[in-house]
């Protein structure tokens, strides 16, 4: 359509021209209006002086207004035809974007979907071995108690380390974990108590007290059950240590050359033998009414201690011994001069009430040391015949 307009343009002139001079009988005035140029107006030709060459003359306003509009509409024809083309290749473009996406997301579900099915399987799996592995394999014991521990592997252990071992006494169903100190005066030890940092709380009730607490690594009490299995085996004689240490480092030690406890329905009373040591026999005292020898062991919530209706300490009357040391375990009579798991005094409290590690005999100066850390410990020293 383009050159075809550039082509009129070009020759029409010519063709004016050639009918205005009259040189052509192909190109007359009627011949003009049969092609409808007949009332177009035709500008004057310019003087003879003014123009060089040849004449010239304009196209008619309505053709090239006629062109013009058939040029304009051709154009926005074409534009029309190429922007209906390119909405439907870029509809298809997303399309196929869209498609593709969603391709990839089926794929990556799919494979989540297995390998959470996997997790499953394995952990299912898992679950199963560790029952089958309880179930069918009990535990094995290191030994009876850490004496014996000790007696098995001085043999062929050049030296046994200290910590945790699996114990299972005489006359027991089941085994169960103890710290076993073996580089302390010869070894064999296993530990009942442990206080060090003050980081395991020692306000239990009786139930806690029967069946232990705390970290065995760190603080804690073993037990009176598991005490109790452990020093009533057969033809065995236990040894009890006391190990003691001030806030200012100076270390002092009580010893009992035989030591046993009776059952729970006699609440675990305690029994000791002769006492050695440099911290003083707190347990007996300075006289039978501060001695807890044969005492049973009192709780918060199970109270042992003597006291009907109540005891008197100095000036002040006290009901319950456990209470009155900070709802604490011991065994109690008429509360003694030793509880080593005496709690930190709360700020509420008297300044006076005994609310710490007490083991009074221990003194400097006539003053009680005041105890940062304390160990108690149990040692087969016998076997009986």
């Amino acid at each position: 359509m383009m050159w075809t307009t550039t082509v009129l343009l070009l020759l029409l002139p010519h063709l004016l021209s050639s009918a205005d001079k009259g040189n052509s009988g192909d190109f007359n005035q009627s011949e003009i209006g049969d092609e409808d140029f007949s009332d177009a107006p035709v500008k004057a030709q310019k003087p003879a002086g003014e123009v060089r060459g040849r004449d010239t003359c304009s196209i008619p306003c309505d053709i090239t207004v006629k062109l013009l509009r058939d040029e304009k509409h051709s154009i926005c024809g074409q534009l029309q035809q190429s922007l209906l083309a390119f909405g439907r290749s870029t509809r298809k473009l997303i399309r196929d974007v869209m498609e593709e996406q969603q391709r990839a997301l089926d794929i990556l579900s799919s494979q989540v979907t297995e390998l959470m099915t996997k997790v499953q399987t394995l952990s299912s799996e898992v679950q199963r071995s560790n029952t089958e592995m309880y179930s069918i394999k009990p535990v094995q014991s290191h030994g009876r108690d850490c004496s014996d521990i000790k007696d098995n592997l001085v043999s062929v252990v050049p030296k046994i380390p200290s910590g945790i071992y699996i114990i299972h006494p005489d006359n027991t169903d089941s085994s169960f974990e103890v710290f076993c100190e073996m580089d302390y005066m010869g070894g064999g030890w296993t530990v009942m108590q442990r206080r060090t940092d003050g980081l395991t709380d020692f306000k239990r009730p009786w139930a806690d007290y029967v069946d232990g607490f705390g970290h065995l690594a760190g603080e804690h009490w073993l037990g009176l059950k598991k005490a109790f299995h452990i020093v009533n085996q057969k033809d065995t004689r236990f040894q009890l240590h006391i190990a003691l240490v001030s806030h200012d480092d100076v270390t002092s030690y009580a010893s009992y050359d035989d030591f046993r406890l009776d059952n729970e329905t006699q609440f675990f009373s305690i029994h000791l033998g002769r006492y050695a040591g440099s911290a003083g026999d707190a347990f007996r005292g300075y006289d039978q009414d501060q001695n807890q020898d044969t005492a049973p062991f009192s709780a918060s919530d199970v109270d042992n201690d003597g006291c009907n209706p109540f005891c008197s300490l100095g000036n002040s009357t006290v009901e319950s011994c456990s209470m009155q040391q900070n709802q604490t375990g011991w065994w109690f009579n008429q509360c003694g001069l030793a509880n080593l798991n005496g709690s930190p005094e709360d700020p509420e409290q008297n300044q006076g009430q005994r609310t710490h590690i007490l083991w009074d005999t221990w003194r400097q100066k006539g003053v009680p040391h005041t105890i940062k850390s304390v160990t108690m410990k149990i040692r087969r020293i016998a076997t009986n015949n």
